[in-house]
């Protein structure tokens, strides 16, 4: 009787370890591995922007209409994995109704925008937000996983999203940069892959736009953010160098430069995700952070939000190429109703020579 006992729970065990090699195995194969630079899209009669028009833009993550005012989330010591269909269809209609009430806006740049999902029910808000404004949009992946297996007790399942730029102009090029930097194996096989999108304009005088979308690591121990944003830095500045008009914007995961990081209380000294500010000797000094210091852009999802009870901060803003003039810049508190951001709108000229 025990030989038995032995027997079958050895060949338990063995089948078990067989599933984990056959699952580790399936995910190293279905990887998501893109060329580092990878053209999304090119046009032979791209539109040419007027230097010294006034031009604007918008950046929003929208934390794929999953992670409203009621959510906690599991990564940001909390507990829940997904909010509820209902919550998440009138979230996705809050966040179209914003947009579409700024379907003006010259560059619309989304972060977290889910194409096929199990924590979004598999609605593609890609395609909800674009037949909202019914402008072109390029979309860089940078979450494309078929199976998230944790948390262990409800996983996060299929993961496709991504960060994407709609545009009132046709770029001449779009193109999407591959991040430095892994999480280690096996983690990487099921995290993200980061990214920026890069779209190129021609203007008036000769020279180039560049608009770039960017979505920066957060839960690490600061190596990828450093290899990141080395990365853009080094991509910036030679575009500048060439004689382009630059402007960057996205959810960093830092605050801007000297920015205090207690200016909307002080509980962001939480453990789970360390909050850190760009340095302020990073780019030159003739380079622009824009960004509104008076109103918050992000808050923690380790409970549900309520006002002045979670920890909420400047992630979200653009960084000008000094060739960049900055008109204004402002953040819409929406109070988190709907996205554990909120959207940042910029107004910029382009100087001439």
């Amino acid at each position: 009787m025990a030989k038995k006992i032995f027997r079958f729970i050895g060949i338990a065990i063995l089948s078990l370890f067989s599933i984990f090699i056959i699952f580790i195995v399936y995910a190293q194969i279905t990887y998501y591995n893109p060329e580092q630079k990878l053209v999304l899209r090119e046009s032979n009669s791209p539109d040419t922007i007027p230097v010294d028009s006034c031009l604007t833009a918008l950046t929003w993550n929208i934390g794929y209409a999953g992670l409203g005012d009621n959510m906690d989330f599991f990564y940001d010591n909390g507990k829940k994995v997904r909010d509820t269909k209902g919550r998440t269809l009138e979230n996705l209609k809050g966040i179209k109704q914003f947009i579409a009430q700024n379907k003006q806006t010259n560059f619309i740049l989304l972060q977290e925008v889910d194409a096929d999902s199990k924590r979004t029910y598999h609605i593609n808000e890609i395609s909800a937000i674009a037949d909202t404004i019914k402008i072109q949009n390029v979309l860089g992946l940078n979450y494309n996983v078929n199976f998230v297996p944790i948390p262990p007790m409800e996983p996060m399942g299929k993961v496709i999203s991504g960060i994407i730029t709609f545009t009132r102009f046709t770029p001449e090029l779009s193109q999407r940069h591959g991040y430095p930097g892994k999480f280690s194996w096996p983690n990487r096989l099921f995290n993200l892959r980061r990214c920026m999108v890069a779209n190129y304009y021609p203007t008036s005088n000769g020279k180039k736009l560049v608009v770039v979308n960017t979505h920066n690591s957060a839960f690490d121990n600061g190596s990828l953010k450093t290899q990141e944003i080395n990365y853009l830095k080094a991509f910036i500045l030679e575009e500048y160098v060439n004689g382009n008009y630059v402007i960057v914007g996205g959810d960093w995961n830092q605050s801007p430069p000297d920015f205090p990081l207690e200016t909307f209380g002080n509980n962001y000294k939480e453990p789970f995700f360390i909050l850190t500010n760009i340095d302020s000797k990073f780019m030159p000094n003739n380079w622009t952070w824009a960004f509104d210091p008076t109103e918050p852009t992000n808050r923690y999802l380790n409970k549900p939000y309520t006002v002045g009870d979670n920890y909420t901060g400047i992630l979200d803003f653009f960084l000008l190429s000094p060739n960049v003039s900055l008109q204004k810049v402002k953040t819409t508190n929406l109070q988190f109703r709907n996205s554990d951001h909120n959207p940042v709108s910029l107004s910029f000229r382009l100087k001439p020579d």
